[in-house]
């Protein structure tokens, strides 16, 4: 799924009103998997002047950038942050780690030839999902579609939780930037 749908769908799941540092912790939850990502692709292309289909044809494949990707994705390592937070009593921190736990599950889900080692350090095995989110040789114009409308649904969710808020605010601009650039593409 695209980062701002796991972010919406963490804080659906995991954010409360009236709990301000639980409800970052699950907008965090839902984008830290994706971090990486975002860095190293900015890194890539701004400073070191790559082109988007080397980075995302080349270098996204590379051991490199899949041994960074099998740590932040690996359900054995935000296991372990979660169990660690119900030891401890962090309510912030269960919130956090069941997001991310919640965006691998559903990358698990939505990810075919772009898969991540999802059982990292334990196993390199990569499920290769028959579906996915962006490709459409996997159901991706069916997947893709479903993705916006539950994000929409959710957020609407969100902001009648959270009421005229800079949350709602937030979640509103989030949808957004899952929505536009489908938009944008669909148009090209």
């Amino acid at each position: 799924m695209n980062t701002p749908a796991h972010i919406i769908f963490g804080a659906a799941a995991f954010a409360h009103p009236n709990k301000p540092k639980l409800t970052m912790a699950a907008i965090i939850g839902g984008l830290i998997p994706d971090l990486s990502l975002y860095l190293m692709v900015f890194w890539s292309y701004f400073v070191l002047g790559n082109n988007p289909d080397y980075i995302f044809n080349v270098q996204y494949f590379s051991l490199k950038w899949q041994s960074i990707f099998a740590i932040d994705n690996s359900f054995f390592v935000w296991a372990i942050i979660l169990y660690f937070s119900i030891l401890i009593q962090k309510n912030w921190l269960k919130a956090f780690a069941s997001s991310a736990f919640l965006h691998l599950s559903l990358d698990f889900l939505l990810h075919s030839q772009d898969a991540r080692r999802q059982l990292w350090p334990l196993s390199d095995w990569v499920f290769i999902s028959p579906l996915s989110y962006w490709d459409k040789n996997h159901y991706g114009h069916v997947i893709g579609g479903l993705e916006i409308l539950i994000t929409l649904s959710l957020t609407i969710f969100l902001i009648s939780k959270f009421g005229r808020s800079k949350l709602s605010f937030l979640f509103m601009i989030i949808a957004l930037l899952e929505i536009v650039p489908t938009f944008i593409f669909s148009s090209m």
